[in-house]
């Protein structure tokens, strides 16, 4: 089986051992490993998950605390239905309500409740503790502008993949589309 799947790797001009893929395995073990760990301390702690966490920052950083839900998706980086099942949760549980965009009155909006924004900022503090335990102490000053510089240009090079626009996203019968 080894010998089948290097065959297949050298057919595709990767090596098992290819520095491309040791290098591309590290960045994804690492983004798991910090993914699991900043996800299982917001969860024990506070009660979120750390994707329900990021919705309800980008929320609370928007204007007026509120977001279109297109561009809340691109911001967590979930498809257009993932944000929605998101949003689904945390107004369930009361974080978030969901209105009709200020600017076009078929779009939707997710906005952040007082109750929201009491677990955002309570949240805040397990979150950061968690990157500076797990991420920045790791590194030096100049390591962490390396990485911050790197990943912008790979972002960028990979792109978003869709473009935001100004309007907001249209519903059909109380739902985004």
């Amino acid at each position: 089986m080894a010998a089948m799947t290097e065959t297949m790797a050298s057919a595709r001009g990767l090596a098992p051992s290819d520095p491309r893929l040791d290098v591309w395995r590290a960045f994804l073990q690492a983004h798991a490993r910090l993914f699991r760990r900043l996800d299982d301390e917001l969860r024990q702690e506070h009660g979120l998950s750390l994707p329900e966490y990021e919705a309800l920052m980008h929320i609370g950083r928007a204007p007026e605390r509120r977001v279109r839900m297109s561009q809340l998706a691109q911001q967590v980086l979930l498809s257009k239905s993932g944000v929605t099942r998101l949003i689904d949760r945390l107004v369930a549980d009361g974080f978030v309500e969901r209105s009709t965009c200020s600017s076009d009155a078929r779009g939707a909006e997710a906005v952040l409740t007082a109750a929201g924004l009491k677990r955002l900022r309570a949240a805040a503090e397990t979150h950061l503790r968690g990157i500076e335990r797990y991420f920045v102490s790791a590194l030096t000053a100049a390591e962490l502008d390396t990485i911050a510089r790197t990943m912008q240009s790979v972002s960028n090079r990979a792109g978003s993949g869709s473009s935001a626009d100004d309007a907001c996203d249209p519903v059909v019968d109380g739902l985004p589309t």
